[in-house]
C-alpha cells in the first residue's frame, strides 16, 4: 500500500488544494492512502503573518469531508518533517512556493527511507491570499 502525504493550512478550500488532494490520491492508487496535515494556528503563525480565518477544527473538518483524502492529521510545525518522520510516506507533495532549503531538507528526510518528493506547482491566481484580498477589494 502507497502512502502520499501533502499538508495545508486549508483557510479556504480552493481549486488549487483539490488538484492537490486529487493527485495526492491518484498517485496513492486505488489501494493507497492519501493522508493530509492540516497546520495548526501556532504553524501557520511560524511563516505567515496573520492567523487562519477558520479554527483549526472547522479546517480539520473540511479536510475530512473531501473525497481525495483518506486520513486527515493535525501538523504542529510548519515544517512537515515531524509527521513524515512518523509516517515515512511513499511520497510526500511539496509546493513550489515554499523556500529551496525547507523542499531540500524535506527530500533528504524522506530520501533517508527511500521515499520521493514530488514539488507541486503554487496556483497564484487561486490561492487563500488572492481570494481574499479580492474580497477585501484589493
Amino acid at each position: 500500500m502507497k502512502v502520499v502525504y501533502s499538508y495545508y493550512v486549508l483557510d479556504l478550500v480552493h481549486r488549487g488544494h483539490l488538484n492537490h488532494m486529487m493527485n495526492a490520491k491518484a498517485m496513492a492508487g486505488e489501494d493507497g492512502k492519501s493522508v493530509v496535515g492540516i497546520l495548526t494556528k501556532e504553524a501557520v503563525l511560524e511563516k505567515k503573518p496573520k492567523k487562519p480565518l477558520l479554527s483549526f477544527e472547522e479546517r480539520m473538518n473540511l479536510a475530512r469531508s473531501i473525497v481525495y483524502n483518506d486520513l486527515v492529521i493535525p501538523q504542529d510545525i510548519y515544517s512537515p518533517i515531524e509527521n513524515i518522520k512518523k509516517l515515512k510516506p511513499d511520497i510526500v507533495f511539496e509546493s513550489d512556493s515554499h523556500s529551496d532549503k525547507d523542499i531540500e531538507e524535506t527530500k533528504k528526510v524522506v530520501e533517508s527511507y527511500g521515499g520521493r518528493v514530488f514539488v507541486m506547482p503554487y496556483y497564484p491566481y487561486v490561492s487563500s491570499t488572492s481570494i481574499k484580498k479580492k474580497i477585501q477589494g484589493h
